[in-house]
């Protein structure tokens, strides 16, 4: 049996491998009407590749046999889909073994006719002839020929009782088309095309490229080869030498992928669940190097990547490949579209591989169903962005204190406005809220929510969970143990545009503070977590505008302005607020964002006023609007102060100031949120309470969900503890 390395070799030892690869490339008659046959000949046509091993002609006793029946379906097939086969012949002269690409036509198992390649050179028909040779890219068939008829257009020869199978390949090799390749080592640069691949190694033509020289490049250190489709990078990975043709011009070099397995991102103490869902769900997509549609039932799954297996003959995922548009099938669900990258490629069984798959990118609505799926086989009681049941929640609203008697008396002349707003972010699922229930029987007992806030920050609109009087169980630990895994897939997703993450919650409520309090303070970085704390005080939209006193001014927000606030907040917390705010941007960045709730009948849009006096910034105020209800203490729903000179800064002339700027609203009390809160205190003017300003950078979401993760097993471990304690007094 031919040794399988040698085999591959056989196919790349050519003078020319556009031939040897049978590609269809354009017809050389329409460069030129007044080229003659012969030149058009001498200047396009191409000589076959040269056959260096005789290894085919030997074929030994324990080749594995195929009947003619089956020759037949093969090349039945060949010739449905267009695909070629190998003409071995052995030129009389020089005796050197030459292969053909030849093309196939319906055979009925008696006889076999083929035509040349047109882009062949004529004058092989008194060559002698040896075998058809059939790659199906894993293995090689060799067919013993009884020549009927050659000319130069095609050939005819007798159909034979038995093929012989010889080599095998470790990795079935596909045809590539469309796939750009660049080469880099070190200074030397060369660009060309992907021409085949293997899970196990790459075959590229390239030429060097900067007035640089094949003669820089060392086979023997390691070379970075990055594959394009268009401006997509699909590949671009450290490789080894395995082989390359002599030419100094342009060469065919085989590479092999140096890494078989490779960590995306960061690595992490607990792994979001993998399950296994039943029925069965798979993956889809058009493979990049390939372009053929490619289907692969997954072996296990969860919001971060999926696993599936491939069977050695049929492997076509390469580790560090990127692939847009796959599909992930459920049954029952629609296809959820994602873009993944193969991140490993280990062998489990006798010929069957496993390949890892993380989820690159997703959209939020996408995403949000498949996490309601997996929720769904963790804890059935999960809903994720699931349409909800509106007097359900309400009710939850109300029975676990979220509203009160004094919101309720703020909100309850515009309820009907509230309700709407609900009705459409809780049943239309706009991309930009996210929405966790824990449900059971149609009552809700946990609930969280999220809406896109800023440009690239989302806010954490609520968060609460109750006890199940039925069954006495607390849904809290198994609502933020589905937080966390919900939050491990979604944080580092581009189709998200997040970030920064927010929360605001008060001081004294324990839960929020051990959630996102305790982790600021355990990363002591304000530069990665941030806590300001703003003073809450209802303003009347009816207040009366007085003009401003002299040397006093009210404006649009400018870039001298963004200086001297950076000033004061770098020296007074330099943390992440001007960040998440987008205050760094002198439009304040809000058109995308407006135009992404407009599409889905909602309001969002702020604008920036800088108040002054002599010239010098005295505070910067961002006037919020959304839609009544966007957020149910209205957070996002009037204006944020943050004071750079308190002791020069009058309350009067401040109220002065927010009163210019209520017209825009339609209720009669609009939130002020005003940083510092010592402001307040310190002028001795009264407010309702204060609220905290939890900012994450996303950059540390990792270091967030190690340190949930681990709070959450203490808590559990504790209440197992206790539990243990209380039966055993008993």
């Amino acid at each position: 049996m031919i040794d399988s390395d040698k085999k591959d070799r056989c196919f790349q030892d050519s003078s020319n491998t556009g031939v040897a690869r049978g590609d269809n490339s354009k017809d050389p008659g329409t460069n030129s009407a007044h080229d003659t046959r012969g030149e058009m000949e001498r200047k396009f046509l191409l000589p076959p590749p040269l056959f260096k091993h005789r290894d085919l002609t030997e074929i030994p006793k324990s080749a594995p046999r195929i009947d003619k029946r089956k020759l037949t379906n093969i090349i039945n097939h060949l010739n449905f889909t267009d695909g070629y086969l190998w003409a071995h012949l052995r030129d009389p002269r020089y005796e050197e073994d030459i292969f053909i690409p030849a093309y196939p036509q319906p055979c009925m198992g008696e006889t076999i006719t083929c035509r040349w390649s047109k882009e062949t050179m004529p004058g092989f028909e008194y060559h002698r002839f040896l075998n058809l040779v059939l790659d199906d890219g894993m293995s090689a068939t060799v067919v013993p020929v009884k020549l009927l008829n050659i000319d130069r257009e095609s050939f005819t020869i007798q159909m034979p009782d038995t093929g012989y199978l010889l080599g095998k390949r470790q990795a079935r090799r596909f045809a590539c088309q469309g796939v750009t390749a660049e080469l880099s080592q070190s200074g030397f640069l060369a660009r060309g095309e992907l021409l085949d691949f293997s899970p196990l190694s790459l075959r590229v033509r390239v030429t060097p490229c900067l007035d640089g020289s094949f003669h820089w490049l060392n086979p023997d250190e390691p070379i970075t080869l990055t594959l394009c489709q268009g401006q997509k990078i699909i590949f671009s990975d450290p490789c080894r030498f395995m082989n390359q043709t002599s030419s100094m011009s342009v060469k065919e070099i085989v590479l092999a992928p140096m890494m078989n397995q490779f960590h995306r991102f960061r690595g992490r103490k607990i792994r979001s669940p993998r399950v296994q869902l039943s029925p069965s769900s798979s993956i889809s997509f058009e493979h990049p190097f390939w372009g053929k549609k490619v289907q692969r039932d997954i072996h296990d799954i969860s919001v971060t990547g999926f696993s599936v297996r491939e069977r050695d003959d049929e492997c076509v995922l390469v580790p560090g490949m990127i692939i847009s548009g796959v599909n992930v099938n459920c049954s029952g669900a629609a296809a959820m579209p994602c873009t993944a990258q193969v991140v490993y490629r280990r062998k489990e069984k006798k010929d069957l591989f496993r390949c890892g798959m993380v989820i690159l990118d997703m959209d939020v609505t996408t995403y949000g169903r498949l996490s309601n799926i997996l929720g769904n086989v963790v804890d059935p009681n999960i809903r994720v962005s699931e349409e909800v049941d509106m007097d359900a929640l309400w009710k939850f609203f109300f029975d676990t204190g979220f509203i009160y008697p004094k919101k309720y008396g703020l909100i309850e002349s515009h309820r009907n406005a509230f309700k709407e707003t609900y009705r459409k972010l809780y049943q239309n699922n706009p991309e930009m809220v996210e929405h966790m229930v824990y449900q059971r029987n149609g009552q809700i007992y946990g609930h969280v929510s999220m809406v896109k806030a800023y440009e690239r920050s989302w806010m954490v609109h609520h968060l609460a969970a109750r006890p199940d009087p039925q069954t006495g169980k607390n849904t809290g630990i198994p609502l933020l143990r589905q937080i966390i895994n919900y939050f491990e897939g979604f944080y580092r997703l581009p189709g998200f545009d997040m970030d920064h993450w927010i929360c605001y919650y008060r001081p004294q409520t324990k839960f929020m503070d051990m959630f996102f309090g305790d982790f600021a303070r355990h990363l002591r970085n304000p530069q990665a977590c941030s806590l300001d704390t703003f003073a809450y005080k209802n303003y009347p939209t009816a207040s009366p505008q007085g003009s401003l006193p002299d040397g006093w001014s009210l404006k649009k927000f400018s870039a001298p302005d963004l200086f001297e606030l950076e000033r004061f907040y770098r020296n007074h917390a330099n943390g992440l607020l001007l960040d998440a705010l987008r205050l760094g941007h002198v439009d304040s960045g809000s058109k995308s964002l407006e135009e992404l709730y407009q599409r889905h009948g909602f309001k969002r849009s702020w604008k920036v006023y800088s108040l002054t006096h002599a010239g010098e910034l005295k505070a910067v105020m961002i006037v919020n609007q959304s839609d009544l209800g966007l957020n149910l203490s209205e957070l996002l729903n009037g204006i944020k102060i943050i004071i750079t000179d308190p002791t020069g800064l009058p309350w009067d002339i401040l109220s002065n100031a927010v009163a210019r700027l209520t017209g825009i609203y339609e209720v009669e009390k609009i939130p002020l949120l005003i940083y510092p809160h010592t402001y307040m205190e310190n002028n001795d003017i009264s407010y309702e309470k204060q609220y905290i300003m939890f900012i994450m950078d996303m950059q540390h979401g990792k270091d967030f969900l190690d340190y949930l993760k681990g709070q959450l097993k203490a808590k559990i471990r504790f209440l197992i503890k206790f539990l243990i304690r209380r039966y055993l007094t008993k």
